[in-house]
């Protein structure tokens, strides 16, 4: 087939597949960092203190790296679109019950349930993209649908910061409301996913069949290719020194990421004095910049076909971003920085998740991506634990932003240290 050809079905598939999938992944990063807002009326409601927060915020991330292999395991055996329909509707219901919360234990509970039921959500979706998008592709895929994750702040802010204003509304607490109406629209998505995903290129209708025979055709020489060269086993998986290296880079670069999202609206109250409603504004500034950065470093990327320099270079700018704004105090500078921050951690996401995508394939593709994600979202765990206890011995955020910098800096010398990575031309493309 021609190039216009190739062109032509990779353009139908990402209008078909990266909306969609990409408010998925809003509603579950919402319900991931809508505990960033929440606290600023509900630490105050239930004498919650700085680490009863940091841990709660971040033990979401050990019920979900414990089931998280598990879960994208089951998802390659029994598909895409019944798992991720299950993981949808549970995890929308278990946010949604946040709003009962009263305790320290419960909290805990809670935020570890909801970890345990998104669990396999990431990596299922990534696996998914593999059975869809050729290797020179994917960065772009990627970095569209993990864009979520930037939109998410900048719609979540706004929103949440209105939702905190019903308090007291038909006798419930503000941050109540927000969890039950930022719960409750996963679930109904779980129920779209059933009707709306299709498992592969082989069974998609919606395909013309030029455009589908081109797909299957190109996706099935990857595979071949990937097969001798990559880790297509579970065993070769757990055995690879190259994956959990990989693990350990995104590691460090969830460590900066959430270290950000869980303590950006504290961190925002705090350079500015501003309110709930004036703090949720403020705080998608930095999403909305990323946003729309993130994107290009991905596609010049898949354009160069190099990955290692597309993630160093990002991570090593958000790390002296953050030394920045560790340094000062005033409002706009700080937001200048914290900007640039997250602009430097959220592009160097993209080309990271092109590395293990192009060496990983079958059942070894569903294992290793749900590895890496799992060591890297342990620094779910850290970064808002060390942001949080940083904050409660010196009562200030500058010791945690440098913890952030400090792990920036060690993921763009992992980048650089990681071998060259040979990635498929466009060929017809």
């Amino acid at each position: 087939m021609d190039g216009e050809t190739g062109g032509r079905t990779i353009a139908i598939v990402r209008r078909r597949l990266i909306p969609f999938m990409f408010l998925l992944y809003i509603v579950a990063y919402l319900d991931r960092i809508n505990i960033g807002f929440a606290a600023l009326q509900m630490n105050r409601d239930l004498g919650f203190g700085d680490a009863v927060y940091g841990l709660g915020a971040g033990v979401f991330f050990i019920g979900y790296v414990l089931f998280e292999v598990p879960s994208n395991l089951v998802l390659h055996r029994v598909g895409a679109r019944r798992w991720i329909a299950r993981i949808m509707i549970t995890w929308g219901a278990v946010s949604a019950s946040m709003m009962f919360v009263r305790t320290a234990p419960a909290f805990y509970a809670m935020r570890f349930l909801l970890g345990v039921a998104e669990a396999g959500f990431f990596p299922g979706m990534l696996l998914y993209l593999t059975r869809w998008f050729p290797a020179r592709e994917r960065a772009h895929a990627v970095a569209l649908f993990m864009t979520a994750t930037a939109i998410a702040g900048l719609i979540g802010g706004p929103v949440s910061g209105a939702l905190l204003q019903l308090q007291g509304t038909g006798g419930l607490a503000g941050w109540q409301w927000l969890f039950l109406l930022e719960g409750l629209p996963a679930a109904l998505l779980g129920v779209v996913v059933w009707f709306y995903l299709t498992e592969g290129p082989e069974t998609a209708g919606w395909l013309p069949p030029a455009e589908r025979e081109w797909l299957v055709a190109r996706l099935g020489r990857e595979r071949e290719l990937e097969g001798t060269t990559g880790c297509p086993s579970v065993r070769g998986v757990l055995a690879s020194g190259r994956v959990w290296a990989l693990g350990v880079l995104y590691f460090l670069l969830v460590t900066a990421m959430y270290g950000v999202a869980f303590w950006l609206p504290q961190i925002v109250r705090n350079l500015s004095g501003l309110g709930d409603v004036g703090v949720g504004l403020v705080s998608a500034i930095p999403y909305l910049l990323a946003a729309v950065c993130m994107v290009p470093v991905a596609k010049h990327s898949d354009a160069t076909g190099e990955r290692r320099w597309h993630v160093a270079a990002p991570a090593a700018f958000g790390a002296a971003a953050m030394l920045g704004t560790a340094a000062v105090s005033s409002p706009v500078p700080g937001l200048v920085l914290l900007s640039c921050a997250a602009i430097g951690i959220w592009s160097a996401l993209g080309p990271s998740w092109a590395l293990p995508m192009s060496v990983l394939s079958g059942r070894g593709a569903a294992a290793g991506l749900a590895l890496i994600n799992s060591v890297g979202n342990v620094g779910g765990f850290v970064g808002p634990s060390l942001v949080g206890l940083a904050r409660e011995m010196t009562r200030s955020f500058a010791g945690g932003m440098l913890v952030i910098a400090a792990s920036l800096v060690a993921a763009a010398a992992l980048a650089l240290a990681l071998p060259h990575e040979h990635v498929p031309d466009r060929g017809a493309l």
